[in-house]
């Protein structure tokens, strides 16, 4: 199982996106706190629709309780301020893709303290980020692609 965790997420409709891609390819999805939204926010459930009960969801205060809860874990942090694309990573099951909220991406302290597990998605150096459900998207599809698609059809 591959694990997407989201760092302070800001919108609802990104994260129930999320939520649902999530859902339909069998990856966790770890909230990690303060949230941008309520868990019972309508734009959050509508863009989920109905794949609440098919996902594997997890709720975390920091970022520290996820990286104590994978001690071993390979952590892979996407960030626009990383040189390695991601096509460039090699993935295995188990992994931890790591993505920060909306509007500031993942805090530099962190991003400092695990400069080598960073990646970015390659995109025009004038533009500033993907939208990061597309991200989640792009990372999480390559890391399955690699893995063989464990369990999908």
């Amino acid at each position: 199982m591959l694990h997407i965790v989201l760092v302070e997420p800001e919108i609802p409709q990104n994260t129930g996106n999320i939520s649902r891609t999530c859902a339909v390819t069998g990856a966790a999805l770890h909230l990690v706190r303060p949230l941008g939204f309520t868990i019972t926010d309508s734009k959050l459930k509508r863009a989920g629709l109905d794949y609440w009960d098919q996902l594997t969801l997890f709720y975390h205060d920091s970022f520290e309780e996820v990286e104590q809860l994978f001690p071993t874990g390979r952590f892979f942090l996407c960030s626009t301020h990383a040189k390695s694309s991601y096509a460039d990573a090699r993935f295995e099951d188990g992994d931890i893709l790591v993505f920060g909220k909306e509007t500031a991406g993942l805090p530099k302290p962190l991003l400092e303290r695990r400069s080598k597990d960073i990646i970015r998605i390659p995109m025009k150096p004038a533009e500033r980020s993907l939208n990061l459900s597309n991200a989640v998207a792009v990372v999480l599809y390559e890391a399955l692609r690699q893995c063989g698609f464990p369990g999908l059809v």
